[in-house]
Formats: C-alpha cells, structure tokens, sequence
C-alpha cells in the first residue's frame, strides 16, 4: 500500500475499514462525522488502491455529501485529481503514455491505478507549444512540475 496515503490517514486520524455491506454503486465511502473510511472487500489491487486514495482525498478535505448536485461533483472531481497528483509520477506517465500509443486502459493498468484516476491526471496536464504543466496556475512560474516535450 502507499505509504504516504496511510500517512496521511493516520495524521487525520481516519480509520480504513473493509466491509461487506457497501450499497451496490459504491466501491467505498468517508465518513467525516465518524473519521473513517469503508472500503468494499475482495476488491483488486489496482481498484483498492485508488478508491482509497480517493476517499482519504474526502478526508483531507472534510467532505461531505449535501443535497446539491454539482457540490457533490466539485467534490467528486476534486478528490480523483488529489489521489492522482500522489498516486502517479510524472515520469511513469510518460513511459506508459509512450508505450500504449495514449490508451488510457493499459496505462492505468501500467501504473497500477483506475481509468478514472488517468483521466484525472490528464485533467490537470496543460499543455503550450513545447511545454506540458502539471497543475497551471495563474502567474509566472506558477506550476507543480513542467515537461518540455517534443512536437
């Protein structure tokens, strides 16, 4: 498991349970009120280790679900692009990337994460001329990584 994940959780104080009674559509859940995470059992590893990301991404953030709909996807979106800021390296995109053509199926399974978290990652990829940024942000010099790439 990620060390900096369970890290985290445990700066939280958040505990991680795995259960058996997840509603059908959920493969976890953060439970702010009660500081702890479920997480289905039996799931694969590469499922495993993004759902947790993802829910220790609600912790970080103290998120709860509320009635209004967009909130729940801001919080939603948010956690997927934090779980993959800490669960894939830049350079271990760009190898997969360039070893599957793009595909975003084979380098999930490359990096040992979800389609989701992938899709995530690109999300905060911008890119100008010669020049991908990882996580842009107004101002010069305002960046958490940059990759000069060739055309």
């Amino acid at each position: 498991m990620d060390e900096h994940i369970l890290e985290t959780l445990e700066i939280l104080r958040v505990r991680v349970r795995v259960v058996d009674d997840l509603p059908d559509d959920r493969d976890g859940e953060y439970l702010h009120r009660r500081r702890i995470i479920r997480l289905r059992a039996g799931m694969a590893r590469r499922l495993h280790r993004s759902v947790l990301a993802h829910e220790c991404a609600h912790a970080v953030f103290a998120d709860e679900p509320t009635m209004f709909g967009p909130r729940n996807a801001l919080q939603e979106r948010r956690a997927d692009e934090w779980a993959a800021l800490r669960l894939i390296d830049i350079d271990d995109y760009k190898l997969a990337e360039r070893m599957h053509d793009g595909h975003a199926e084979a380098i999930a399974v490359d990096l040992d994460v979800t389609v989701d978290i992938v899709d995530a990652f690109r999300r905060i990829l911008q890119r100008f001329g010669d020049t991908v940024y990882v996580r842009p942000r107004m101002g010069a010099g305002q960046w958490d990584h940059l990759e000069e790439v060739q055309v």
